[in-house]
């Protein structure tokens, strides 16, 4: 049991990468707190919801609490943390891992939208790891664990021979990845002599989710050219686990990790196959 008896908090923990991160890290030990806007079935258009997570949970053995949160208001990411130290005490490994999102070029991109989509991806991890933090550094121990996306990955300078590339709509998303890369080396940096973990890991493919499938980026659930979200889990336990020297300041991908530490021979995709970010080259 790599995480027995310890404080988790999963953010976007109803379905998706969240969810599969939150019942592993259950499986291991963790008490896991999961928060979402989603508590129950239907609240959503897409499946998926907090209790039907923390029902997985409970069902396998596990010992899980559901916090619904809107974490794009600081108040909310406050409100969230009191809530996990109150249940299970401090918390001892926070992932980030909430995400939204929309596919639109930057000359349609609502304002609101576009500020709201930046207070989800970009300042939650902030508000949420400046709170833990002050458990974290006193104790000195502790791991922050950022969920990326292999769209930080830009297009590159032009020319640009294809006239789709900048009608994808994915400029928003791709910065937002970006900057959380640079805050997760910044960071592990700054906490690095309290004996604090940072790290930040993207799939090494398009994860088959609710998500994705509604933004039409792979097929199907079962679309066989996407990655098993429970890669994802598995590579966030390894870094939430290891000891510091070993992964903090990491910017890396699932099946590159794995593959790294001798969990994944048969590893695919960015980080294995093709190159990453230059975050995650240094």
């Amino acid at each position: 049991m790599k995480l027995d008896g310890k404080c988790v908090l999963v953010t976007g923990a109803s379905r998706g990468i969240g969810a599969d991160v939150a019942r592993l890290l259950a499986a291991e030990g963790g008490r896991v707190v999961c928060a979402a806007r989603t508590l129950k079935e239907g609240d959503h258009r897409l499946a998926g919801a907090l209790q039907t997570t923390v029902d997985e949970i409970r069902k396998a053995g596990g010992e899980a609490h559901a916090v619904a949160a809107n974490i794009a208001d600081p108040a909310e990411c406050e409100k969230l943390v009191e809530a996990a130290r109150a249940v299970y005490g401090p918390v001892d490994v926070l992932v980030n891992n909430a995400a939204l999102t929309y596919f639109l070029p930057v000359r349609e991109y609502p304002v609101n939208k576009w500020l709201a989509s930046w207070a989800v991806n970009v300042h939650a991890p902030f508000v949420l790891s400046q709170l833990v933090l002050l458990d974290m550094t006193e104790r000195k121990r502790g791991a922050i664990v950022n969920i990326g996306s292999g769209a930080a990955i830009g297009p590159g300078r032009g020319p640009y021979k294809d006239p789709a590339a900048g009608t994808r709509g994915g400029t928003c998303y791709g910065a937002e990845k970006a900057a959380l890369e640079r805050f997760t080396q910044g960071l592990a940096a700054e906490v690095y002599p309290y004996g604090v973990s940072v790290t930040c890991v993207s799939p090494s493919q398009v994860v088959p989710t609710p998500g994705t499938v509604y933004h039409k980026l792979v097929k199907g659930l079962d679309d066989p050219r996407g990655e098993r979200p429970e890669l994802m889990a598995r590579a966030v336990l390894l870094l939430a686990t290891e000891p510091l020297d070993r992964v903090t300041g990491r910017v890396t991908y699932s099946q590159q990790i794995l593959k790294e530490f001798g969990l994944l021979p048969d590893a695919r995709g960015r980080g294995v196959e093709s190159r990453g970010t230059g975050y995650s080259e240094i």
